[in-house]
């Protein structure tokens, strides 16, 4: 079977399109044989081929990796069923919508801290409260960061919910 003058032609070395009745690529120089698919048949793909946009050679149609260089040439599809669910859940930590949160903490009352505050903010009460030990020292040693921030702990302790975790 002949090629004919108007279909187009494709490299089998390379798979860049070609002319019309081109004989030999101009872009590899490989031959141009007049029959492609007895090409494909010798290597052992029968009915329809492509080539590898990667090597140039020819594949089976339905293939998604080369059989020569071993790249994938198609994107694999899965539908929604087949798509695995990953949930990133670092430390066991409680999901958005989980609504059996049971926190680890036990809840703090936000009139307590803040009345301790106000009266003792300077000895750091409120920290040792919350289980902030350390902050509880520097309030001490500092008169409660020279009443700054104690200040501040009152501006941000009504601003919590009740009851508050820490």
């Amino acid at each position: 079977m002949s090629r004919s003058k108007r279909t187009a032609v494709v490299c089998p070395q390379c798979g860049a399109s070609l002319a019309p009745g081109a004989a030999v690529c101009q872009y590899c120089g490989s031959q141009i044989s007049d029959e492609p698919a007895a090409e494909g048949a010798a290597r052992g793909y029968a009915g329809e081929t492509k080539f590898c946009k990667f090597c140039g050679s020819r594949i089976p149609k339905d293939a998604v990796v080369c059989t020569k260089c071993g790249r994938q040439v198609e994107k694999l599809e899965q539908s929604a069923s087949e798509r695995p669910i990953i949930i990133n859940n670092v430390n066991n930590a409680p999901l958005a919508g989980n609504r059996s949160f049971v926190p680890t903490k036990k809840p703090l009352n936000k009139w307590t801290a803040f009345f301790l505050c106000l009266f003792l903010g300077y000895l750091g009460v409120h920290k040792f409260y919350e289980g902030k030990t350390g902050l509880g020292v520097l309030y001490i040693c500092t008169c409660g960061l020279l009443y700054i921030g104690v200040l501040v702990d009152l501006i941000v302790l009504l601003t919590k919910p009740n009851p508050y975790y820490i």
